[in-house]
C-alpha cells in the first residue's frame, strides 16, 4: 500500500493520479490518494476516473474540512 499527497495540485490532480496508478502501483496493490475538495465535484470526478480505468474504489471519505481521501485497488 502506498500513499500519495496530491493536495498541492488543487483541482489538477487527475492526470497525476492516473500516472501514479500506472507507474507506481502493481496489480492487486492499493493506493491511498489525498486531495483537496472544494465544491465536491473532484470526489465524483475521481470516482469516475477510477471506474473508467478499470480499478476498484475501495473507500472515499472526508479527511478533514478541506481534504478528501480515496483508496484505489489496481
Amino acid at each position: 500500500m502506498k500513499r500519495f499527497d496530491l493536495r498541492h495540485l488543487k483541482n489538477e490532480f487527475y492526470g497525476r493520479l492516473v500516472e501514479l496508478m500506472n507507474k507506481e502501483i502493481a496489480k492487486g496493490e492499493v493506493a491511498i490518494f489525498l486531495f483537496e475538495v472544494g465544491d465536491f465535484s473532484p470526489v465524483q470526478k475521481s470516482a469516475d476516473l477510477v471506474k473508467e480505468n478499470g480499478w476498484t474504489l475501495m473507500n472515499s471519505l472526508k479527511f478533514n474540512e478541506v481534504d478528501w481521501t480515496i483508496m484505489v485497488k489496481k
